[in-house]
């Protein structure tokens, strides 16, 4: 990555790598995403801090080259129900002093004289309360008092940027969309993903964990229309339970094809790119999205997506997916008809995919949140 022209002054910048403890998840891909592509920056102090107590200490073996981390114990439920309520409890005294604190998984601690910068994924919780668990629902309240002690709130897409705009009523210039650029794939272990998928079956793969937002039952349902069209193929669900697990359950026991079903739970990024580059057709059908890699991922290896017109789904692929409205199992059955067995069809998405994934790197979303960290930093 080239070197960013700026001021000559390093900016001391803290970042949140709370999401790299634990089972990853899309938070905790953009974050270790990110810290890697600003660590390459080279008039940047980055450090990292974790706001737990159980697990904080696990952290400094996942960080990047050239990214510090020392801090204070951080006990996550008590300050972010304190934060929710007050400014009390500074980053300053967990942290000493930076420029910026950027919290990446909405919340940031209130500062002293740093300027704070909060990413702010989606508003699932205010879009389906009924989607999120009881803690997700304490974000509305952590971004409102963020915003009111002038915090900037980045997002990865426009669609959430006007969300957040909407929702909290703020000024135009104190939320910026700043696209995520595309996961590296890791080198593929194709004997691990054989070990999980017969060798030679097509497969239809989706990817995410097993909750409401991510409608997999739906996808169950639709795949049962599928399987008659291709009596060979599978459905492989790639990733780890969640609170959605129960109905993903009840669904596949009545799809009628559950020996054609399979999970995986959760794989290792190198299993993960096996099974991607080997896949018939990405499904994605989210009931909604403020960014979404898989997608991307996919159109990376050259296979094609079929995916819902849902939150931010349609500015991140931009046309070369096919598209079709959320809960409409019959044209989610038909478009997955069509990716799978259409040639012509095919080479066309791949064709639009590829071009598609020219337009996201994580080079120019760390030159963006650079200069976003320069503007907070010169107006705190």
């Amino acid at each position: 990555m080239p070197e960013h022209q700026g001021s000559d002054a390093p900016l001391k910048v803290a970042i949140d790598a709370t999401p790299l403890l634990g089972v990853p998840t899309g938070v905790g891909v953009f974050t270790s995403s990110l810290l890697s592509s600003l660590s390459q920056l080279s008039d940047l102090e980055l450090s990292a801090f974790a706001i737990s107590w159980r697990t904080r200490d696990q952290l400094g073996s996942r960080l990047p080259e050239h990214v510090t981390s020392e801090q204070r114990a951080m006990p996550a439920r008590p300050l972010t129900w304190l934060w929710s309520r007050s400014n009390l409890l500074h980053a300053e005294y967990f942290l000493g002093d930076n420029d910026i604190v950027h919290g990446t998984n909405f919340t940031v601690p209130p500062t002293k004289k740093a300027g704070e910068v909060v990413t702010v994924h989606d508003l699932t919780f205010m879009r389906f309360p009924e989607l999120c668990q009881p803690d997700t629902l304490r974000y509305p309240r952590l971004i409102e008092r963020a915003l009111r002690r002038g915090a900037v709130v980045h997002t990865p897409s426009r669609f959430v940027a006007e969300e957040v705009r909407d929702s909290f009523r703020t000024e135009p210039n104190q939320v910026v969309a700043i696209h995520s650029g595309i996961p590296t794939l890791a080198p593929p272990d194709f004997d691990g993903a054989n070990l999980l998928v017969p060798d030679g079956r097509p497969y239809v793969l989706s990817i995410g964990t097993a909750e409401p937002r991510k409608d997999l039952p739906g996808l169950v349902r639709a795949f049962r229309a599928v399987a008659d069209e291709f009596p060979e193929l599978l459905l492989v669900l790639a990733g780890p339970s969640g609170w959605g697990s129960d109905d993903l359950g009840d669904a596949i026991e009545a799809s009628g094809v559950q020996d054609r079903i399979l999970q995986t739970g959760f794989v290792s990024d190198s299993i993960l790119s096996a099974l991607l580059s080997k896949a018939r057709v990405l499904a994605y059908p989210s009931l909604y999205e403020g960014f979404g890699f898989p997608p991307l991922q996919a159109m990376a290896c050259g296979v094609p997506v079929v995916t819902t017109r849902a939150g931010a789904l349609n500015e991140v692929v931009g046309g070369a997916s096919l598209m079709v409205e959320p809960h409409d199992l019959e044209a989610l059955s038909g478009a997955l008809v069509t990716a799978v067995g259409d040639e012509a069809q095919r080479s066309v998405l791949k064709t639009a995919g590829t071009t598609r994934v020219g337009d996201f790197s994580w080079e120019s979303t760390a030159i963006q949140m650079h200069d976003l960290y320069r503007r907070v930093a010169g107006s705190s």
